[in-house]
């Protein structure tokens, strides 16, 4: 993965890095954490500018997070609520769970959408209820930027200032990627194994 990211950013550069923290929202398995870290480390080389660089990071990591608003939108909470009854199983909730989800996110919203950009894993799927609980799409558009712009940003310029030593991360990072990716497949199959319905869930 680590030399696919190199190759994307090499060849496409901002538009590749844009591209690239798009997929990073819709396809978790591409971390954010190693994509923007090199950018910035080529910005210590000379090839990008660093603001540019944050910049086309954050545009893409907020196009993947309005996606993911869509599809909450599109949904609803009736629509997955009745798919969480039939097909529980397989998706990993039930409607009980959806419900205190549901009832969560209309205490702490903003906040969930602010600092869920900046929360490894979570800031792929918070948009979901954000769009399931039809918070406006303009507050969602503005904390969505400011959380994934800082978030970026860090990343960024941590790999500006690793410098030449960054040429080391990739010894750990590619193994570590692997490890979580196959650490959350098997908590998947885990849940679907160990699965028992709720009981509220079917009156």
């Amino acid at each position: 993965m680590f030399s696919w990211i190199t190759g994307v950013i090499a060849a496409f550069g901002y538009l590749g890095i844009a591209g690239l923290m798009l997929l990073e929202n819709v396809f978790p398995p591409i971390p954010s954490e190693l994509i923007m870290p090199l950018a910035g480390y080529m910005a210590a080389q000379g090839k990008f500018a660093l603001v540019w660089l944050i910049v086309a990071g954050t545009l893409g990591s907020v196009l993947g997070a309005i996606l993911w608003y869509w599809v909450g939108l599109r949904i609803g909470i009736e629509r997955l609520s009745d798919l969480s009854r039939r097909h529980g199983r397989w998706i990993g909730v039930t409607p009980h769970d959806i419900e205190k989800s549901r009832a969560w996110f209309a205490r702490h919203g903003w906040v969930a959408v602010f600092f869920g950009r900046m929360v490894p894993g979570a800031r792929t799927l918070i948009s979901v209820p954000a769009g399931m609980a039809r918070m406006s799409f303009v507050p969602f558009l503005l904390y969505t930027t400011a959380g994934s712009a800082l978030w970026t940003a860090f990343l960024t310029v941590a790999g500006y200032l690793l410098h030449q030593k960054y040429d080391q991360v990739a010894d750990w990072v590619n193994p570590v990627s692997t490890a979580v990716f196959v650490f959350l497949i098997a908590i998947y199959l885990w849940r679907v194994a160990r699965w028992t319905p709720d009981p509220e869930d079917s009156v």
